[in-house]
């Protein structure tokens, strides 16, 4: 997420780094810099030029506090410039009728996004609906159908044969009715260009549905051509809200700055994967520390509190401060390393740490999960007393566990040390109950100290790549 951006705009920074005063001369060529990275990552012209001319402004001349750099100065000039021009979060409005009208050109995501959206509510105690509104697109009823069935949601299908949106549009209000109360997710029909049939067509559904949100799902992807999808669509429909989606997949990310610029109206969510569960609600200050490689740490302990069972996490720190651990307690850091990377794999973890940008694109988050699967098949081909006492594993032991798990014995040999490393880890440092701690608020997250053993594990060689100075991972 933003990733080309985001180091773009350290080396930019970089620039300012020693001098004792912010002057018109040492901002310039950073100034050039910075424009030219938001235009590279597909920010609009006009968009860049207003941030690079306000930062500018308020950047020359200011006395530089001893306790910063020029360059940390200006990182937060430009930081609260971002957090303007992103805007302020805004809830996702569900007052009555609790309609909600999903809109956006083909390829966006629309259909996979109401599910997630869908998916959202119910996690907030909602009682969510979806609609399929999209009569052009081959199978668009069928996968809105089955996600629906996946989640367990209803979700209505127009008549077989239909191609009148309005008709289909009536139809579904009268099939709404029938069901009582629930947020209502429309999915409509998209275009592979905007044209004046398409935002007809969408004006005579949004004026039949009457919705309480209309929200724009636009591809993080959609280059130079976000401002015109933007505009086109909010003068049609009256967009009330963004949802951008393949944030996982797009280095740049532009769009995002641009059409919340050029149209005022919120980012709500952002999809950031394929899977269900991959949307996030849209934080602006959290996404402006993102981009300047601050990370996320709100997010990822509100992540954690959700995933991770206290009283579970507490059991684990207090074996860890006695000095026990085996193969049952390292199966059940796994399996809370997998409920934390749900949302975006690995590498959408280091993304939420500060100083992390970089090392998450140096560890591939399929090569780890697959070794994490393969890990867990070793652990549980082990008998009962062979996970609580590792040390009678012998190699004739090793043979049959890793028969049972279908790994060659390499593999068992590497877990053993592994297990090793982590063993000696948990001793010296008492990890577990600085997790707990962190993860249900009582330490915040600076005291967690070392990720590495596992993610070493993972990534192949028990190593990690260098830190920045100061830096701890934290320990799972």
């Amino acid at each position: 997420m933003f990733s080309s951006l985001t180091e773009k705009l350290e080396l930019a920074f970089k620039k300012l780094r020693g001098q004792a005063k912010i002057s018109e001369s040492n901002v310039a060529d950073a100034m050039e810099d910075i424009r030219m990275a938001l235009l590279e990552a597909d920010v609009d012209f006009k968009v860049a030029k207003d941030l690079v001319t306000t930062v500018k402004t308020q950047a020359v001349g200011a006395e530089v506090l001893r306790t910063v750099s020029p360059g940390q100065q200006i990182v937060k000039i430009f930081h609260d410039e971002l957090v303007k021009i992103l805007g302020e979060a805004a809830p996702l409005s569900l007052d009555p009728p609790q309609r909600i009208l999903m809109t956006g050109l083909n390829g966006a995501g629309k259909t996979t996004t109401s599910a997630k959206l869908a998916n959202w509510l119910k996690k907030q105690g909602k009682r969510p609906l979806l609609l399929a509104l999209d009569l052009y697109r081959p199978a668009a009823i069928q996968q809105l159908q089955v996600l629906g069935g996946q989640l367990g949601v209803p979700v209505f299908a127009p008549a077989a044969g239909e191609t009148d949106p309005v008709k289909a549009a009536k139809a579904a209000l009268e099939w709404l009715k029938a069901q009582g109360s629930g947020v209502a997710i429309f999915d409509t029909a998209g275009r592979q260009d905007l044209d004046e049939e398409l935002l007809a067509e969408l004006k005579k559904v949004r004026e039949i549905v009457q919705p309480s949100e209309t929200l724009l799902v636009a591809d993080a992807a959609t280059g130079q051509q976000a401002v015109s999808v933007a505009q086109k669509f909010n003068e049609a429909v009256g967009i009330t809200g963004l949802i951008m989606t393949k944030l996982d997949g797009d280095a740049r990310g532009g769009a995002l700055l641009s059409m919340r610029q050029v149209t005022g109206r919120p980012v709500k969510f952002l999809g950031v994967g394929e899977k269900i569960e991959q949307l996030e609600v849209f934080h602006p200050d959290r996404m402006a520390q993102r981009i300047l490689d601050m990370g996320d740490v709100v997010s990822l302990v509100e992540k954690a509190a959700e995933e991770i069972d206290e009283k579970e996490a507490m059991k684990m720190a207090e074996r860890m401060q006695s000095n026990k651990f085996d193969f049952n307690d390292m199966l059940a850091q796994m399996r809370m390393m997998k409920k934390l990377t749900s949302g975006g794999g690995i590498g959408g973890l280091l993304g939420m740490l500060p100083g992390m940008s970089k090392m998450k694109d140096m560890v591939n988050s399929d090569d780890a999960e697959r070794k994490m699967k393969h890990t867990e098949a070793l652990i549980l081909s082990m008998t009962p007393k062979e996970r609580s006492r590792p040390e009678i594993i012998n190699g004739q032991r090793r043979k049959r566990i890793c028969q049972g798990a279908g790994r060659p014995v390499m593999e068992m040999n590497q877990l053993l040390k592994q297990f090793e490393m982590m063993k000696k880890m948990m001793k010296n440092q008492g990890a577990m109950m600085q997790m707990a701690s962190a993860m249900m608020g009582g330490g915040g997250m600076g005291g967690m100290g070392g990720l590495g053993g596992l993610l070493g594990g993972l990534g192949g060689g028990g190593k990690m790549p260098k830190l920045p100075p100061g830096m701890k991972l934290p320990k799972f």
